[in-house]
């Protein structure tokens, strides 16, 4: 996300092959296409892993993404904002993230049009002058803990949510039968015994799956799957973005959930309504996501679990163990020795 703003200001930049999850190949093609169209030359060095690009004559261009990446997004309109002449960036990415970038750069003098749509315009400015800037509450953070609330039958009041920024999220939940109540921009979720799965008009099995925004966020499909084990009623998860991303479905199923993996996309998850507890196991984290529904599924269930790897979890959830703490919830940290952990 630094190289954009350093071909902005520098001409220049270097990055090393980026890492992280294991949910499957993460491409930088989107990235690396849009800063190309505007001029930049890559060369990929093999011996060091790393990216050098040149761009010290970034020109305004017609840019048509590949793929709708936010980041690829976000880094694009970076570097277009001080090229030289009009970048259009068409198939943008339009999440609520992108959407206040877009607007902190227009008021640090930035000019950029078609905000909150999928196709962004702007007219390339010579310099950015300082401003102010409140950062958006994490929506996957809410998400994790409506289905940490319905999963532990807990009453919990989630604070200062910008709930209009949420989307399609707090519908998701409530297809799955959770119950929210909005409290001026907290959101309540009150203790609920259980909840039941809306099935669509016609009957048919209800369906999540994700899409670009304003779709349903596949950053929250690990956490939907977690909490339709314990739903009444069956749920189909399609997760299209990444194909290793519903792996870890198997530890799940070692704690008792009834959840048949259709392809490396699909699941189909029948609900235990909670007549048959989880119970606690050992396990890996193999991504934040999955490694957070993880956590969820180990506080609902009976017994005691361990989640190795917790860096994966603490990547999107600062000081997690602690906030759990506060609400009650019997954690803590231990230093892994056995099993090569």
């Amino acid at each position: 996300m630094i190289v954009g703003p350093l071909l902005a200001r520098f001409g220049k930049a270097a990055i090393p092959k980026p890492g992280g999850d294991k949910i499957g190949r993460r491409r930088l093609d989107t990235h690396f296409l849009g800063f190309e169209k505007l001029g930049a030359k890559f060369i990929y060095d093999k011996k060091t892993d790393f990216f050098n690009v040149d761009a010290s004559n970034l020109q305004g261009a017609y840019i048509l993404l590949d793929e709708a990446s936010v980041t690829g997004t976000a880094n694009v309109v970076m570097a277009a904002v001080l090229a030289k002449g009009t970048t259009t960036i068409y198939n943008a990415a339009c999440e609520p993230y992108l959407q206040q970038l877009c607007k902190m750069l227009n008021r640090m003098g930035a000019k950029i049009t078609g905000v909150g749509s999928n196709l962004l315009k702007i007219e390339g400015v010579t310099k950015l002058g300082g401003t102010e800037h409140r950062l958006l509450p994490d929506m996957i953070e809410i998400g994790s803990f409506i289905g940490l609330a319905a999963m532990t039958e807990s009453e919990i009041t989630i604070k200062n949510v910008q709930y209009q920024e949420l989307g399609m999220i707090p519908e998701v939940f409530r297809k799955l039968g959770i119950k929210l109540e909005v409290k001026g921009d907290d959101i309540f979720i009150p203790a609920q015994k259980s909840y039941e799965v809306e099935t669509f008009i016609d009957g048919s099995i209800m369906t999540i799956a994700d899409a670009p925004w304003p779709g349903f966020t596949p950053d929250l499909l690990s956490i939907m799957l977690v909490v339709a084990t314990q739903a009444k009623g069956n749920v189909l998860i399609h997760q299209k973005m990444f194909e290793s991303r519903l792996f870890f479905v198997d530890k799940l199923i070692d704690m008792g959930a009834q959840i048949i993996l259709c392809d490396p996309h699909r699941a189909t998850v029948i609900g235990l309504d909670k007549k048959v507890k989880l119970r606690g196991i050992e396990m890996t984290s193999p991504d934040i996501r999955a490694g957070v529904s993880l956590l969820i599924a180990a506080l609902s269930a009976q017994g005691t679990s361990i989640i190795y790897n917790i860096e994966q979890i603490e990547r999107g959830y600062q000081d997690i163990d602690t906030r759990l703490k506060a609400l009650g919830a019997d954690i803590r940290r231990i230093e892994a020795t056995a099993k090569g952990h």
